[in-house]
């Protein structure tokens, strides 16, 4: 499944809080009134969330300047490769010198019902950085959980697949869409934002988690 973008900005449906964004001029729609739900299997769903946040690209160079990125590495088969993209978390948000990122926590947790606290965050450079097919871990221990994943800057492909194979579902995500996985997303699915051959800008993707004491 695929969603063209809009010819137009998402409208405004609030006033920005700065004292909770720390100054950035950024909004959510706390009303999720653009959700669309995907049912992938009777337990598995995708809640894709067009423009959720306005003001994306005030955010992103926020993050770019100031996040911890770092170039990571890990083994494939017999040597060690760079990942192709940056990476940067936070594992307790709440102790993030950043109050939007509390913000925008403070707000998928009120709505979907989940103490998020941790914070992984990717920095897809150009179309030559991606992911590979993969589970969240180590959300991908639960039996069910519910994990938002906020888009910013360029326009990507994010696909998601059966684990044991089949046709992937497709959500062309853009700077402030918000994809949400859950159910049984992260054990019986893989998804991936897959490299690619046209020309694409910096995209960061924001993917919120819950508590470690929820997991183990």
């Amino acid at each position: 499944m695929s969603h063209q973008q809009s010819l137009f900005s998402p409208i405004r449906t609030a006033a920005v809080d700065f004292e909770r964004t720390g100054g950035l001029d950024v909004v959510v729609d706390a009303s999720f009134g653009a959700a669309e739900r995907i049912q992938l299997d009777e337990r598995s769903w995708i809640t894709y969330v067009p423009g959720w946040l306005s003001g994306d690209e005030t955010l992103m160079r926020h993050l770019m300047t100031h996040a911890p990125w770092e170039q990571r590495s890990r083994w494939m088969y017999n040597r060690v490769v760079q990942e192709p993209r940056l990476t940067a978390e936070y594992p307790v948000i709440a102790e993030a010198p950043h109050p939007v990122l509390r913000y925008l926590t403070d707000e998928l947790s009120e709505h979907f019902g989940v103490a998020y606290s941790r914070l992984w965050m990717n920095w897809y450079r150009d179309n030559e950085d991606g992911t590979s097919w993969h589970a969240d871990r180590p959300v991908n221990k639960l039996d069910e959980v519910v994990i938002p994943v906020l888009s910013l800057g360029a326009t990507r492909r994010f696909l998601i697949k059966p684990d044991g194979g089949g046709r992937s579902t497709v959500i062309v995500t853009h700077g402030g869409d918000l994809v949400v996985m859950g159910g049984r997303c992260q054990k019986d699915y893989k998804h991936s934002v897959p490299k690619q051959r046209a020309a694409a800008g910096p995209r960061l993707s924001l993917n919120f988690s819950p508590r470690q004491s929820q997991i183990a």
